[in-house]
């Protein structure tokens, strides 16, 4: 297994400083600010575990001030230097506080007071002799700013004053996509993905797993680690249903990473999967707690749909008086999942299968409102012509709905192609055979589905390994 490129894995840490020789206007010092990043600053945030860029050290082509702006809302960490009461700093700052509640960490130097409106702010001061480090200040600068720069990587409370005023503020969570201002990041990604690419071609999902787990290994402490790069990891564990693992590298993510809208939704995903005590509650709980602070969302109540469908099919199994109340909870979930954006069909089809197990007059009543709505979204997605498994697996258990098996037959064999991770094909014939099992109680036999399904077994077998 290759070893991974750490420096290319660091977080990065933004330092928003004023460039060269300034003079203070009130003191009349000259403060070097090259000399101050260079024997202070820098040293600190690698120390810390973090790479630094400054703005001067930008190689970005283009409109500066579009890198800079990147920079602020996408770096891990920020350092910001007050002194001087620079303008473009300030207003920087107000970007950085607006845009993330953790890991900025403002410094100043001890020639003025704050103004005003920072004055609350928890920054560090520095001391400087005729505008100059001292080797006893810089030291004190070095350790002071990479202590701070750990505790606000696993920091719960924010320390953005806008944040702190409003906690449910969403913040901005800019993709990397609007900017070329990561190109050497991006090329870090890549051969970061290529890593992971390596692992999942082992055999086996345990062997997988464990290449996986190696890998996660060698990128040392994950408060320092790129975000994307743990997401990545994240969803690699998931294609190769390593539930614990999952739960495991979420629980050690800092702060702010724990809080990004895409990791508690895999982590609720990860914990109704693994099914440990507690787990599928606890992941309950965390999708509610989502949909409350952010909206409803299809990708959110998709996977909430998905713990109550679990929890109906073991307390059925089991013969539980709560089956029922399972059962609508799920089939709410999913619903209003698909109503919140009625463009993404996966809640819809998963309501379906679900009104159709229900079974009785309104639930039958309300599929087949959605079947024509469920198929109209699929189908501007490309229907059975796409190359996205959960497309075509749609078009194929909307084909199953609705006894339509020449389609289904057809669309099998594309299904079979596309599947890339093994809990894939294993979703699907899981909704099958829960459709199979509903129409077998409303008189009517679909021996189709178990052909459909042994096909999907198969193809889950040979993508897991036999693991």
């Amino acid at each position: 297994m290759p070893v991974i490129p750490n420096t290319g894995a660091r977080a990065l840490c933004f330092v928003d400083m004023p460039f060269g020789k300034k003079a203070d206007l009130a003191s009349g010092a000259e403060v070097d600010f090259d000399e101050l990043y260079q024997a202070g600053i820098k040293t600190a945030i690698e120390t810390a575990g973090a790479k630094t860029l400054r703005g001067d050290e930008e190689r970005t082509g283009g409109n500066i001030h579009s890198a800079m702006f990147a920079r602020l809302l996408l770096a891990e960490f920020v350092v910001a230097d007050l002194t001087l009461a620079n303008p473009n700093v300030f207003y920087e700052l107000g970007i950085r506080h607006a845009a993330k509640p953790f890991t900025t960490v403002p410094i100043f130097a001890n020639i003025r007071a704050l103004p005003f409106d920072v004055g609350l702010v928890r920054a560090i001061p520095y001391e400087l002799e005729a505008g100059r480090l001292t080797e006893g200040s810089a030291n004190k600068l070095r350790v002071e700013l990479a202590r701070r720069l750990k505790d606000a990587a696993t920091a719960t409370a924010p320390d953005s004053p806008l944040f702190q005023l409003l906690p449910k503020f969403p913040g901005i969570d800019l993709p990397h996509d609007v900017t070329d201002a990561f190109q050497d990041r991006v090329q870090h990604e890549e051969r970061f993905r290529e890593l992971l690419a390596q692992a999942r071609n082992q055999p086996t999902n345990e062997g997988r797993r464990g290449a996986l787990m190696q890998i996660q290994k060698e990128l040392g402490e994950l408060a320092v680690v790129q975000r994307s790069i743990l997401v990545d990891l994240l969803l690699s564990y998931r294609g190769v249903e390593a539930w614990s693992e999952m739960v495991t590298l979420c629980e050690a993510m800092p702060k702010h990473l724990k809080d990004a809208i895409v990791v508690r939704q895999q982590w609720a995903f990860a914990l109704n999967r693994r099914n440990q005590p507690g787990d599928r509650d606890r992941a309950a709980r965390m999708l509610d707690a989502l949909v409350k602070e952010r909206g409803p969302d299809p990708e959110t109540l998709g996977i909430l749909g998905r713990v109550h469908k679990d929890r109906y099919r073991e307390a059925k199994q089991a013969n539980k008086i709560i089956a029922p109340a399972a059962l609508d909870d799920a089939i709410d979930a999913y619903t209003r999942g698909f109503e919140a954006d009625p463009r993404d069909y996966y809640p819809g089809v998963n309501a379906i299968t679900l009104l159709i197990d229900k079974g009785d007059a309104d639930a039958m009543k309300q599929a087949d409102r959605l079947v024509p709505l469920v198929a109209f979204a699929v189908a501007r997605r490309g229907g059975a012509t796409s190359s996205d498994y959960w497309d075509l697996a749609t078009v194929l258990e909307l084909a199953c709905i609705g006894g339509d098996w020449a389609t289904a037959a057809r669309v099998l064999p594309r299904v079979i192609a596309a599947a890339r991770e093994s809990f894939m094909p294993n979703t699907t014939a899981d909704n099958l055979n829960l459709l199979k099992e509903a129409r077998k109680r409303q008189g009517h036999e679909l021996p189709e589905i178990d052909e459909i399904v042994a096909a999907l077994v198969e193809r889950r077998s040979e993508l897991s390994g036999g693991k």
